[in-house]
């Protein structure tokens, strides 16, 4: 694993003599950026000595809560684990108030240990490794999803969009309305700032399927972990960039029972090792490598689901004719399914995954969706025929719609073992079985609302 070169840091300190703290972040299993704020005269140490983090950083719930039968806690006295900085993840936070740094780091493959085989990163890298040992380097892009939400909540104590520019609250979704785009547009300009001083190749801003909702689109990359390692950061940014407007950025995939869902859409290609895209055609749907990309997808799907959708809130997206797919189908131009391949010229043919919330973890989304592609390759599986037309009305195999089903699978799965690694898979499913039981011993609203005076 390459980690930075502490010339890396002279040179930010030397250039930025105004910034005193710096955020040192790591990413959980799921997805959190968790750390410490350091002064910037202990930047340099890391980078030359690595910076410890306790072992149990990497088994933390969505609360922040210990997870004792991840085996990261007290079996092995929450030891500290070694973690050094990612190259060039050293940046500014331009929407702090104050000259704030930014560094992720990752843990070390010996020196990281026992926490290292949990570390997310990690995970896809192998991933990424093993394709390119096939001869295959893929190429990825990440769109995220999400709402902006008020600070303040309604009436009845609930989230709620925020306010636009001219005062009024959003009530329908506009799709691609330019002038809601508009309403947004202070909060948009400090955006494309932050991602300019970050290096994060933003693009397309659309106005989604929601009041509040909003999609914005990252440039692909030749090197996946690259694509990923930005959306990662990008997702960081844009709950910064919201919080210094006094805004709530949501990246949770069903917020608002009667609106749509935030998904995360992975695009994906692969490469020769000179960038050259192995599934190019004329032909719109693809080379025989791009269907067997999908098979291996569609084949694995099952088994991954509790990767792509981590949560109890993750299922709540399933909805028919909701643009979040329903089963295991793909097609050419088609929003109805799994995997669609998008039209466009020759050279530019890919597949957009459609199944992963905004809730998920971006690497261990796309280690799952490039290990199920390779699974494909190996095995030359077929996806069947293409869904032509609306495929809500014509899906074959639906996909599990419960927390439960998906943790089961992904447990019992011998692909998941073998493609996100056995200790991986300890400490993550621990995690979530520790989450599952905290969410399902809770009661509440909907409990009274349903049963209080009627069972």
């Amino acid at each position: 694993m390459q980690f930075a070169n502490p010339q890396e840091a002279r040179d930010f300190l030397a250039t930025h003599p105004e910034v005193r703290s710096i955020e040192l972040m790591l990413i959980d299993a799921n997805g959190i950026p968790r750390g410490k704020l350091l002064h910037r005269d202990e930047l340099l140490a890391i980078y030359e000595n690595g910076r410890p983090l306790p072992s149990s950083i990497l088994a933390l719930t969505i609360q922040g809560e210990d997870v004792e039968e991840s085996g990261l806690v007290w079996e092995v006295a929450d030891a500290d684990c070694w973690t050094y900085p990612l190259p060039g993840s050293l940046t500014l936070q331009p929407w702090r108030t104050t000259p704030t740094g930014q560094l992720q780091v990752s843990m070390h493959p010996t020196q990281g240990l026992p926490a290292a085989p949990a570390d997310p990163r990690h995970v896809l890298v192998r991933a990424i490794d093993r394709l390119k040992a096939d001869g295959y380097h893929p190429v990825m892009a990440v769109e995220l999803e999400f709402y902006l939400l008020d600070k303040q909540r309604d009436a009845n104590g609930r989230p709620q969009p925020a306010l636009q520019a001219n005062g009024v609250r959003p009530q329908a979704p506009q799709v691609y309305g330019v002038y809601e785009l508009e309403q947004l547009q202070p909060f948009l300009d400090n955006l494309y700032a932050a991602c300019e001083v970050q290096g994060l190749p933003v693009r397309t801003a659309i106005s989604e399927y929601a009041p509040g909702q909003v999609e914005l689109t990252l440039e692909h990359r030749f090197d996946a972990l690259q694509a990923i390692d930005e959306g990662v950061r990008y997702k960081r940014l844009v709950k910064g960039v919201a919080n210094k407007h006094g805004l709530q950025a949501c990246f949770m995939a069903k917020p608002f029972g009667d609106q749509a869902g935030s998904g995360l859409h992975m695009h994906v290609s692969l490469a020769d090792e000179n960038g050259n895209n192995l599934m190019a055609s004329e032909d719109p749907h693809g080379t025989p490598l791009l269907k067997h990309a999908i098979g291996g997808m569609m084949a694995t799907l099952n088994d991954a689901l509790a990767i792509f959708c981590p949560n109890a809130n993750s299922f709540r997206r399933f909805q028919a004719n909701s643009y979040a797919p329903l089963a295991k189908s793909w097609g050419v131009n088609n929003r109805t399914v799994s995997f669609r391949v998008p039209g466009g010229p020759a050279n530019s043919r890919h597949v957009e995954h459609r199944i992963c919330g905004a809730d998920a973890n971006p690497y261990l989304a796309a280690a799952a969706i490039l290990a199920g592609i390779h699974h494909g390759i190996q095995n030359q599986i077929d996806p069947g025929e293409e869904i032509i037309g609306n495929g809500y009305e014509q899906a074959r195999e639906t996909l599990p719609t419960d927390w439960l089903t998906a943790l089961r699978a992904l447990e019992n799965s011998a692909w998941a073992k073998q493609a996100l690694g056995e200790e991986f898979l300890k400490v993550f499913l621990a995690i979530k079985w520790n989450e599952f039981r905290q969410f399902m011993g809770e009661v509440g609203e909907q409990d009274w609302r349903w049963y209080l005076t009627h069972a």
